[in-house]
């Protein structure tokens, strides 16, 4: 009989999931005819933006005749998005990236979830707290978490706890973790750090030779000149830094699943077995060659048209809209006298809970305002207390929502 991952028992992914379902049901049974507002989604609500859609038709046009169809792509993705991605993500930015340290996949969930495959089981992980739970769950999954303790932590991963009291800017870790997961602008906290805060993660990873796993999903929210849209614009970064993006948010590719990673040349890792120094560069690569294929030319074309001079424009105005909601969520929670984080250089807004509970809060938004939040248990231990609201929301409906919200009787 096949043995199985037994670690994954011991914790339910969806215990939140369950009891937001579980309120909700007995809600809507007292009063079937409230519609509620959802704020608690990380799911777009735009539509592809013009340049997409219309790149997207043309591809399909072209894989319907002889003479343009494609079949399966390169692996490190098609090199009219490798050359894209170069000259508008970095080289306009004065950073050194070169096409063959891009890998183009289907974003960054993937990757953040499959790097493990590349790293040795024996590696002591060190997170924020709270954090987007792929990080930790993919570690469950990858037997480098340990046991789960009654705290919820798990014995093998180092927290690094974000609370009002450090600005949810975590400590340099006392206890040296083999890698560090960052993700700026943080989810949920909404948090960024500006150079002088992440020279200091780099600093660190240098002079302990630490790996960093940076999660840059939300960059293009970053509205602050001081606030780097790259862990590259830090000096000597390529030496210790392997990073993650994704069209998702920024591009509503949500649906299409599409992103990339980017792994320097100069990034290595120790073999324990052979002694050697390795480049991750090329265990990606064949780790990417076994297991996975890259987007379809289709997608590929339509992200290529983001970097485009239109696609750039629709682009920031689907940020620009997405942005106003957090500015109309802000005022709100203001004057309802409701502290937060985030709102500006990112799309989430992290409310602390007055009476110290996720749950009371979660239920006054629920229960006063109709409106559907993110319990901060969510997103660890350390969430417990906030709850985290989402800009990505039709216009219309976050107007109406803040105006309940200001409202409120706290």
């Amino acid at each position: 009989m096949a043995l199985i991952n037994s670690q994954l028992l011991m914790v339910s992914l969806d215990a939140v999931e369950q009891e937001i379902s579980k309120r909700v049901n007995i809600f809507t049974t007292i009063h079937p005819k409230v519609e509620f507002i959802r704020l608690d989604s990380g799911d777009v609500a735009l539509p592809l933006i013009p340049s997409v859609v219309t790149a997207m038709l043309d591809s399909v046009r072209e894989m319907g005749t002889d003479a343009t169809f494609k079949g399966r792509g390169p692996v490190k993705g098609y090199q009219f998005l490798l050359d894209a991605v170069v000259k508008n993500d970095f080289k306009n930015r004065g950073i050194k990236i070169s096409t063959d340290e891009i890998f183009v996949s289907e974003g960054t969930k993937q990757d953040v979830a499959s790097i493990g495959d590349i790293l040795c089981k024996d590696n002591r992980i060190g997170v924020l707290d709270p954090i987007f739970q792929t990080y930790v769950e993919s570690n469950v999954v990858g037997y480098r978490a340990g046991i789960l303790e009654k705290s919820r932590h798990w014995s093998n991963i180092v927290y690094l706890t974000a609370t009002r009291e450090n600005s949810f800017v975590p400590e340099l870790p006392t206890e040296r973790p083999d890698i560090i997961f960052l993700s700026y602008p943080n989810d949920p906290t909404g948090v960024a750090l500006n150079r002088k805060e992440l020279s200091k993660w780099v600093a660190y990873a240098i002079k302990n030779k630490v790996l960093i796993l940076f999660d840059a999903t939300y960059e293009a929210f970053i509205a602050d000149d001081d606030v780097p849209h790259s862990i590259y614009e830090i000096k000597d970064a390529r030496k210790v830094a392997i990073e993650f993006h994704s069209f998702s948010k920024s591009a509503g590719f949500t649906g299409l699943h599409c992103g990339y990673t980017v792994i320097p040349q100069k990034v290595q890792g120790y073999s324990m077995y052979s002694g050697k120094d390795i480049l991750f560069n090329d265990l990606w690569l064949r780790r990417q060659t076994i297991k996975n294929n890259p987007p379809s030319y289709i997608i590929q074309k339509a992200a290529a048209a983001l970097y485009t001079e239109q696609g750039q424009v629709e682009m920031k105005q689907n940020v620009d809209y997405y942005m106003t909601n957090a500015s109309i969520l802000k005022s709100a929670l203001d004057t309802a006298g409701l502290q937060y984080s985030g709102g500006v250089n990112s799309p989430y807004l992290w409310v602390q809970s007055p009476w110290g509970s996720s749950w009371k809060l979660f239920d006054k938004f629920f229960n006063d305002c109709h409106i559907l939040s993110s319990p901060g248990e969510r997103f660890g231990p350390s969430g417990e207390g906030y709850v985290r609201l989402s800009a990505f929301a039709n216009q219309n409906q976050v107007i109406m929502a803040s105006s309940r919200i200001a409202d409120l009787v706290i």
